[in-house]
């Protein structure tokens, strides 16, 4: 590594470091000032409130890391250009490329550390921070909460959508069950209620089944069917709905791909695109640290003045303020079924991409 690339380097890496640092810090101090009387009354320990917190740093370092990268390529580049330092690179024979060679490797070497953050640690951090709130709440209900799981939905195989009020996962039981059979055009072929079942000898027993039966237009067709006692041919067991119970943002990538193959087999079509759009995205989101580094770039070498120092930092911001609008829109189209899945996560970041490189190129 050449002295200029180390020099550029020791001062991005430093105000990146400081920056994060100071976001991380304001983070927790606004957060404990905000929920300081709930701490008081509900008397928190320093323990548990440490323990909070420090499951909560890679969280919050995942989330502020983007404007950190923003704010060091800003302070590096346009340090340089106050000083007349650039105008000596240039002179040397020097491209914007070559000048600003470290600052996008650093940009990538952050994008993967956070792709990685995100898929090693953020999951478990999620899982740890529900359940430290759960202790710091208080709840009377609680220990019932953990035994007890209410208004369940589950995207079963063969088509099958349930919906269950309660299913005990102590007792194996559940109550106030509808289920939903379709064909694979997502039509309503037959639905079956029944005010409570068990699990026994590895099948599900049903008490006081009701089943309907429906054409292609969507008519009961015949009369309806009652069992007071029903064995079901349904092949979830208690341990599928306890799986399905967890949230995506408590899974890891090759979990959520599971998650989503489930999915896509009980033929729910929209949930299915939807968590594809999130699985994408979680793939693509850490790569905004380089993409937001490369539309700095262009902006902070045009700072030399006050003045223009002022109004680059601020179209630095509004650009980054677009680039994350850009990228809700685009998922919200995506999860709607208006772009495919991929292409939803990844359309903001080939828009603002294409224009940092384009502005770098066309910069004087």
């Amino acid at each position: 590594m050449r002295i200029i690339d180390r020099y550029i380097l020791k001062s991005t890496l430093s105000t990146f470091l400081g920056c994060t640092a100071i976001f991380q810090f304001l983070y927790v101090i606004i957060d404990i000032f905000s929920h300081l009387d709930e701490l008081l009354k509900q008397k928190i320990g320093l323990p548990i409130l440490t323990e909070y917190y420090f499951s909560y740093l890679p969280i919050i370092f995942v989330q502020i890391t983007p404007i950190a990268c923003l704010l060091a390529t800003i302070y590096t580049l346009g340090n340089l250009n106050r000083h007349n330092e650039i105008i000596a690179m240039r002179s040397a024979g020097l491209s914007i490329w070559r000048i600003s060679r470290s600052i996008i490797i650093f940009g990538f070497i952050i994008s993967v550390l956070v792709l990685t953050i995100n898929e090693k640690v953020v999951p478990r951090s999620e899982g740890n921070v529900e359940r430290i709130k759960g202790q710091i709440e208080n709840r009377s209900e609680r220990k019932r909460e953990e035994t007890v799981i209410k208004n369940l939905t589950i995207y079963g195989l063969e088509n099958r959508l349930f919906f269950i009020n309660q299913f005990s996962m102590t007792e194996n039981t559940i109550e106030g069950i509808v289920i939903l059979e379709q064909d694979k055009q997502q039509n309503l072929t037959r639905k079956i209620v029944a005010s409570s079942g068990k699990w026994q000898d590895g099948i599900w027993k049903f008490y006081e089944s009701i089943t309907y039966d429906f054409d292609p237009e969507g008519q009961v067709k015949n009369e309806p069917t009652y069992y007071k006692e029903e064995l079901m041919d349904i092949p979830e067991t208690p341990e599928d709905f306890i799986k399905q119970r967890r949230q995506p943002e408590f899974m890891d990538i090759s979990q959520l791909k599971n998650y989503i193959n489930i999915l896509s087999k009980s033929g729910a079509k929209t949930i299915t695109r939807s968590f594809k759009v999130d699985l994408y995205q979680r793939i693509a989101f850490p790569f905004t640290n380089l993409i937001i580094m490369i539309l700095g770039i262009p902006f902070a070498l045009q700072i030399k003045k006050r003045a223009s120092a002022l109004s680059s930092v601020g179209i630095s911001i509004l650009l980054g303020f677009l680039y994350y609008v850009a990228c809700a829109f685009s998922l919200a189209f995506g999860k709607a079924g208006f772009l495919p899945p991929i292409l939803a996560a990844s359309l903001g970041h080939i828009i603002f991409l294409s224009f940092g490189l384009y502005k770098i190129r066309t910069t004087p």
